[in-house]
């Protein structure tokens, strides 16, 4: 008895350290799928939840895109463009809440998948829009710009998984951003939307985004 005793008393520090350590891998690897500016998932934890979120057929993927960001860090200063981003990250984690999954993908771009209950994922987009719109708190009122938003339904894109629902939502997006309507669902046709969407996108950042919805 007092030889088990004297092994657990000597294995203790060990446990203990082992313990500690496992405590901090486990700190470590939840900060590194986190994104330390807007405390949104990476983009590897972003797409470990959304995989398991788009196994339910009401799932909703969007992209989500921050309108004339180049200029805003030019002309107020990446401080200003920081707390823009922060600010859309929040909002957006918000819209999501606790049974969807938000993440930054890079830069002034940010995915979302959300659980689209009662089929109203347009309305409540299109309301999500606007609010992406307000000017962050504490920031010069000029330092605002609109999001473009697309988005596409799991369900219309059974075999296609994540990456191929994330292609079809960010071309929608794009066209949403040259067509000025703010918020646009795929199904355009892959090549329009990708020659008037993404290519166009990229040259033109500085196209005026304007409030709507469009199917």
């Amino acid at each position: 008895m007092s030889s088990l005793l004297t092994t657990l008393a000597a294995a203790g520090p060990l446990l203990a350290g082992w313990s500690v350590h496992t405590v901090w891998m486990r700190r470590r690897l939840h900060t590194a799928r986190r994104d330390p500016l807007t405390g949104l998932r990476t983009r590897d934890g972003f797409t470990r939840r959304a995989t398991v979120l788009l196994k339910d057929p009401r799932a909703v993927v969007v992209l989500a895109d921050v309108d004339h960001f180049k200029q805003i860090n030019d002309r107020f200063g990446h401080a200003a463009g920081d707390a823009l981003l922060k600010a859309t990250a929040d909002r957006l984690a918000r819209y999501v809440g606790r049974h969807g999954v938000a993440g930054r993908l890079g830069g002034d771009e940010f995915a979302a998948v959300v659980i689209d209950n009662h089929g109203t994922a347009a309305d409540l987009l299109a309301v999500l829009h606007g609010v992406l719109a307000r000017p962050a708190d504490g920031l010069d009122p000029a330092a605002h710009t609109t999001v473009s938003l697309g988005w596409v339904r799991a369900a219309d894109h059974p075999d296609e998984d994540l990456s191929g629902l994330l292609r079809r939502a960010d071309e929608a997006m794009y066209a949403a951003k040259q067509g000025q309507a703010g918020v646009r669902r795929a199904g355009l046709g892959r090549l329009f939307a990708t020659w008037s969407g993404r290519r166009a996108g990229r040259r033109g950042s500085g196209a005026d985004t304007a409030p709507g919805v469009a199917a």
